[in-house]
């Protein structure tokens, strides 16, 4: 019996540590590393207070990071890249349009509630938006970090 614990034991970890392949399968996002803070005390990010009020914070990540409260104290941050459309410098950042995020190049809208597509050549959008980790701090501090 004590072997028999053992053993699934050892499969539960192995499955439970599988990790997610999206990001480095892409090969329109470069694998940088995010981590910052926000304080949501500062009159740039006072929307942040606000559901469903997205702030776009630049210099971060592929093209930027986006930020919005989706619950009561629920966050998303994702990359303002758009993860199926090769890079150039011409069309780097996507456009926040209420709670989308919009690609003026390919056309390509992601809904910032699931990173999800919205819209756009379904056989051509394997990726959804890159997905950042929020953790607020508890004293109006969120930090945003991959």
């Amino acid at each position: 019996m004590k072997n028999f614990l053992i053993g699934m034991l050892l499969i539960t970890a192995t499955v439970a540590c599988s990790d997610d392949d999206t990001l480095n399968n892409n090969p329109n996002l470069l694998d940088v590393n995010v981590n910052f803070q926000i304080d949501l005390s500062l009159p740039q990010y006072n929307s942040l207070n606000f559901p469903s009020s997205p702030v776009y914070v630049p210099n971060y990540g592929n093209g930027g990071v986006v930020i919005m409260k989706s619950g009561t104290d629920a966050f998303v941050a994702y990359d303002a890249a758009d993860p199926n459309h090769p890079r150039k410098n011409e069309c780097v950042v996507m456009e926040v349009d209420g709670v989308q995020l919009y690609c003026s190049c390919e056309g390509n809208t992601y809904d910032l509630f699931t990173g999800g597509v919205v819209e756009g050549e379904e056989e051509d959008l394997e990726y959804p938006l890159f997905r950042y980790r929020v953790v607020s701090s508890g004293n109006g501090l969120l930090n945003v970090r991959n």
